[in-house]
């Protein structure tokens, strides 16, 4: 049931229509979608039955026409695709009209877990860097582990407070917050939103939400992108805060351009009449979100910033990783504790900044440590975007990627010995190390299938 305070609090914003939204809500209608990875072969071959036409503001995006048991689909477990509600994914519209081909830029996700968003910009940053922040601990290891399966290497993965970033004067070409919310937008999802809202809860988000505001900005460039959002409907956490934000700091609204075929809905705030976007999900297919785009005018103050120093493979090491795979010039190894991580040289010096200030839980892709005069290769390159070609490797059935995942015994039929890297349609699972009378499998324990 959706509380009687809830309704009468946005009664008056711009799109509402109460008879409407009762009624989409009362349907209880499921609309699930998902955001295919552009950079992994056979990405929607396991799903591509339930393809129920694209999501509008995002050419990877997805609508099913119902939704199956993603944990039984090996190819979700290798990041063919995340899971992603429709509306966010208008992020990467946002990201098309700001920066459009110029993909080299810097970029910030300060509440990144469970990592939908992150994702979204390490597909879209091809050639930039994301740092994809969680302040809580136990919500990181979930947004490691998405980061990890979609296998991309230009993404930092950090565990810090908001007010860290504001050591890192100018860093970032674009800062997102999908800000913590009270949530009214998924009342449909999760009926638990509803019975925990409140207009307390609304007002200590929106408090919390300028808090987040005030810390991060420094870390922002002159000139660069604030794309700031919520799953939330009310005003106080939406266009309050757009106005709070422009009276306490120096940053413009950005308009946008929208379809007007996509039923989102242009808002403006009260004093500033700054441009907010309002997505209803009796106008779209999707969940209800808000966002908006402010750009920053005030220059910080220029602060020379301090770097880490970063271990180097010795030349032993740098054999053994390349006689393995072979580098491309484009990236940069060095170690962390008996690691060997590959970067992309272009960021390497940022990597180095931002180790110096922050914590940092992930850097690039885990190549694996050497071991006397072997490599033994890491998770994360199995499912990374690498080229992985020159590696041994066996293709497995649905059934067999199933069972691997759940580490149960199976038949593999294959004449190599040692590493292989096992495989559903041309999508990397894991590790084997094949052995001559038998073999172990690397899939990482935590990550199992625990389900039958």
């Amino acid at each position: 049931m959706l509380p009687n305070q809830f309704l009468a609090s946005i009664q008056h914003t711009k799109g509402f229509d109460a008879s409407k939204f009762i009624s989409v809500h009362e349907a209880e209608e499921q609309v699930t979608s998902v955001r295919i990875n552009p950079f992994k072969n056979n990405s929607t071959k396991n799903i591509e039955y339930l393809l129920a036409g694209n999501i509008p503001w995002c050419e990877h995006g997805y609508y099913l026409s119902e939704r199956p048991s993603f944990t039984f689909d090996p190819s979700f477990h290798a990041g063919a695709y995340y899971v992603q509600e429709a509306s966010s994914m208008f992020v990467w519209q946002i990201m098309q009209q700001l920066f459009g081909e110029h993909t080299t830029k810097k970029v910030l996700d300060v509440c990144a877990a469970p990592g939908g968003k992150s994702t979204l910009l390490a597909s879209y940053f091809t050639d930039g860097l994301v740092v994809s922040n969680e302040v809580i601990k136990s919500r990181s290891a979930i947004l490691v582990e998405n980061i990890t399966k979609w296998g991309t290497p230009n993404v930092v993965v950090t565990n810090n407070d908001p007010a860290n970033f504001s050591s890192l004067h100018n860093f970032f070409d674009a800062i997102v917050i999908d800000a913590p919310c009270s949530g009214s937008g998924m009342f449909r999802k999760d009926a638990d939103a509803a019975n925990e809202w409140s207009l307390n809860n609304v007002a200590l988000c929106s408090q919390r939400q300028q808090r987040i505001v005030a810390d991060v900005l420094p870390a922002l460039q002159t000139d660069g992108f604030l794309v700031y959002s919520t799953c939330s409907y009310s005003k106080e956490e939406n266009e309050d805060v757009l106005d709070w934000m422009i009276a306490t700091f120096n940053l413009t609204s950005v308009p946008l351009n929208i379809d007007s075929t996509w039923g989102i809905v242009e808002t403006e705030s009260d004093t500033a009449h700054a441009k907010g976007y309002r997505f209803y999900p009796y106008n779209l297919k999707g969940e209800g979100f808000f966002i908006a785009v402010l750009q920053k005018a005030t220059a910080e103050k220029e602060v020379k910033l301090k770097q880490q120093s970063f271990v180097l493979p010795t030349k032993q090491e740098m054999d053994i990783v390349q006689s393995f795979l072979p580098i491309e010039p484009r990236f940069s190894l060095f170690k962390h504790t008996t690691q060997i991580r590959l970067f992309n040289h272009a960021f390497l010096n940022d990597l180095k900044t931002l180790a110096n200030y922050l914590y940092i839980k992930k850097a690039g892709l885990c190549i694996g440590e050497v071991k006397g005069k072997d490599l033994v290769p890491h998770h994360e390159l199995a499912v990374s975007t690498l080229n992985l070609s020159n590696i041994a490797s066996v293709s497995f059935t649905n059934e067999q990627a199933l069972q691997y995942l759940r580490k149960q015994e199976l038949v593999i039929e294959t004449t190599v010995k040692g590493w292989v890297l096992a495989t559903l349609n041309g999508l990397g699972l894991g590790w084997l190390k094949v052995l001559p009378n038998r073999y172990n499998n690397y899939y990482p324990q935590e990550w199992r299938i625990l389900k039958d």
